[in-house]
């Protein structure tokens, strides 16, 4: 069944990568898209009137009828506030406006619009508030470059002191779009009306807790704008990937589904087996576990259906390598800290095939990173938390930005976990995951996300696409668990993830923010 969001089918792959629904503009390249629109014959009247209908639109769905303010801004976010005032009012919205500065101040698609408001133009007056029940907050946009001061900051306080129903135009005023970072103080909304495609600000914590739910509006700019911006950032879901799934083939064997083998521990034997039950349950046609000599019984009593060899050190461990259907391999999880999880590490990248290193694996590197980075290759698959990546890479800047320069560094698709899990790959494609529960902080969740990766890499699908598709998949099964999840569940939750998957496009609304939420009393 075609997906209904996505592009033409008759575009190439790499255009229709960069005209995706989920891709993410940073507020310079919804600027590039704006002037493109602009060359192409799209007025920048007819853009603004598209955002701030939309906007009014969001609203009346969102809210039942009250008195709202509009808090207007000097730039064309306060253009778009113009526009959604006047259409609240024509629909019999008891609507006011205030503008931080003077109407004759305004210029160009802003000052057109704020013309044809008829009705009074209040001060910037927090006091002026209390008389409304729901605020539209059309400050500032994504594109903000300084940290809020003056009336603005007043302003913003105010409504966080008083904490009304606020519906953000672009972006709460105060959040970077690019970063999600705030910029002094910023009021969270709880509703956000952006344009065209999302800001990565809208996913990347802090900046997803302030937009609330995010609504986004077609304003009519073409997507062949598109085209000449050469960013490659999405949000991630199956649009992203659902092309490249390893989907089994009747023709299909054990063997032609491959083989992934997982290096276990010695003292924490239930992450190596998550681990393994997520490469089984993902799909691999066979799974190997190496167990330490002294926990074998352990190993080989409770994985039914997985291989379970008896190692003694490195040499073992070699041997298991020797063997080349075994095209993909995961080390760390409960293999410790040492010498040794390090040199299985080495040997496993030294076979050119699909790695994936977690935990431990990545903390045995913390001494000399850059011996990693030597050895990890466009197969590497490396899957820290903030701590573990703090220990190889430099963790400064933003999540988006540290992630992908770690991908840069290593050579190795990186995927940075966390509530907006982030994965980037050397050649600049990044991607935020947005669909993660809380449920799923719980000890052994990462090793099953580990061996979720294992078990499409072992199938054959690429380093960058794996990584997205796993990540993705995991948050599903949290949230098709529910509550009172443990890591065991996440397996056994996958078969009706993936049957779901496979019926069709999967909660495209979601995936896409497209989606409008439903009226609130």
């Amino acid at each position: 069944m075609a997906d209904p969001a996505a592009p033409p089918v008759g575009l190439k792959a790499a255009d229709r990568r960069r005209r995706s629904p989920a891709r993410l503009l940073t507020p310079a390249e919804m600027g590039q898209c704006d002037l493109a629109s602009l060359e192409a014959g799209v007025s920048g009247v007819d853009l603004m009137t598209a955002a701030g209908n939309g906007v009014a639109e969001a609203v009346t769905a969102r809210w039942s009828r009250r008195p709202i303010r509009v808090l207007c801004g000097p730039g064309n976010n306060g253009g778009d506030g113009f526009v959604a005032a006047r259409r609240l009012l024509a629909a019999g919205w008891p609507t006011r406006l205030s503008l931080l500065g003077s109407i004759d101040q305004l210029k160009g698609d802003a000052a057109h619009h704020a013309s044809l408001w008829q009705g009074v133009v209040d001060p910037f007056d927090p006091g002026l508030m209390l008389e409304s029940e729901l605020i539209i907050d059309a400050i500032f946009g994504a594109g903000l470059s300084r940290p809020v001061d003056g009336a603005a900051r007043t302003m913003i306080e105010a409504l966080i002191a008083r904490r009304p129903p606020i519906c953000a135009v672009d972006v709460p005023s105060g959040l970077d779009g690019a970063t999600g970072q705030v910029r002094g103080v910023a009021a969270p909304a709880d509703l956000t009306v952006t344009f065209f495609r999302k800001k990565p600000g809208h996913l990347l914590y802090p900046g997803r807790r302030f937009c609330g739910d995010v609504v986004l509006i077609d304003i009519g700019s073409p997507e062949v704008v598109l085209d000449a911006i050469p960013g490659a950032t999405f949000e991630n879901g199956p649009a992203l990937w659902r092309d490249a799934y390893p989907w089994p083939k009747t023709e299909d064997h054990k063997y032609s589904r491959g083989h992934a083998l997982i290096l276990g521990g010695e003292v924490i034997t239930g992450a190596g087996r998550l681990t393994a039950r997520g490469a089984m349950r993902s799909g691999a046609g066979l799974v190997t576990l190496a167990a330490p000599q002294r926990a074998w019984s352990i190993y080989a009593t409770s994985m039914i259906g997985a291989l379970v060899h008896a190692i003694d050190g490195l040499e073992d461990f070699k041997a298991l390598l020797s063997d080349i259907r075994r095209n993909a391999v995961a080390i760390g999880p409960g293999a410790g800290v040492g010498e040794a999880t390090r040199a299985a590490a080495l040997a496993a990248l030294a076979t050119g095939r699909a790695v994936v290193l977690d935990a431990d694996a990545l903390t045995s590197f913390a001494d000399d990173p850059t011996e990693l980075f030597a050895a990890s290759n466009g197969r590497c698959v490396l899957t820290p938390h903030d701590g573990e990546f703090a220990r190889l890479f430099d963790a400064s800047g933003d999540k988006l930005t540290r992630t992908r320069r770690a991908a840069a560094v290593s050579g190795a698709v990186v995927l940075l976990k966390g509530p907006d899990t982030v994965i980037a790959a050397p050649d600049g494609r990044a991607a935020i995951n947005t669909n993660a529960p809380a449920d799923l902080a719980t000890g052994g969740s990462g090793d099953v996300l580990t061996g979720f990766v294992l078990g499409l890499l072992a199938q054959g699908m690429e380093p960058f696409d794996a990584a997205c598709a796993a990540t993705w998949l995991h948050g599903e099964c949290a949230a098709a668990f529910g509550s009172g999840l443990v890591a065991e569940d996440l397996p056994e939750a996958l078969p009706g993830v993936l049957a779901r998957l496979k019926a069709g496009p999967f909660d495209d609304d979601r995936q896409t923010g497209s989606g409008t939420p439903p009226c609130t009393p």
